[in-house]
């Protein structure tokens, strides 16, 4: 853990946060400036900087859980699909490798990379979002 780091911070529990997912590997919870609703983080439990930092035993397990969270997003958001993006220092807000999953729709407004964040609702909204990704990562982890 980095004591600096505000990802390390949240999967140490020492900061609140919408959890959606966790695992002995890897800690998903719900962006606070969401593209859409339903765009979730994930992080590896670790602090690794970057992409190339992860180890190579811990890339296939930790992207089995970016395949499982695109999935359950999709799902539990009814998206026609998903945008699932890293940044690696440059753009990177949280200096802790974090996957961007984020539900898509045709027509949503999403050009390029230069998109307006959005707000949830209310308090209420985030706490339907966070229950309906993981009723859908359950529903999804039966099969």
């Amino acid at each position: 853990m980095e004591a600096s780091c505000i990802f390390c911070k949240m999967v140490a529990k020492e900061l609140a946060t919408h959890l959606v997912f966790e695992d002995e590997l890897s800690f998903a919870f719900l962006d606070h400036r969401p593209l859409f609703p339903g765009h979730c983080l994930l992080v590896p439990k670790t602090h690794f900087e970057t992409l190339s930092d992860l180890p190579t035993e811990l890339v296939g397990p930790f992207f089995m859980n970016v395949q499982l969270l695109a999935g359950a997003v999709e799902l539990a958001m009814e998206a026609e699909g998903s945008f699932v993006a890293m940044n690696n220092r440059v753009s990177q807000s949280v200096p802790h490798l974090h996957v961007h999953i984020v539900p898509r729709r045709k027509k949503d407004g999403l050009k390029g990379f230069f998109w307006p964040r959005n707000k949830y609702e209310s308090a209420a909204h985030v706490v339907e979002v966070q229950k309906s990704i993981k009723a859908a990562i359950a529903a999804i982890q039966k099969h």
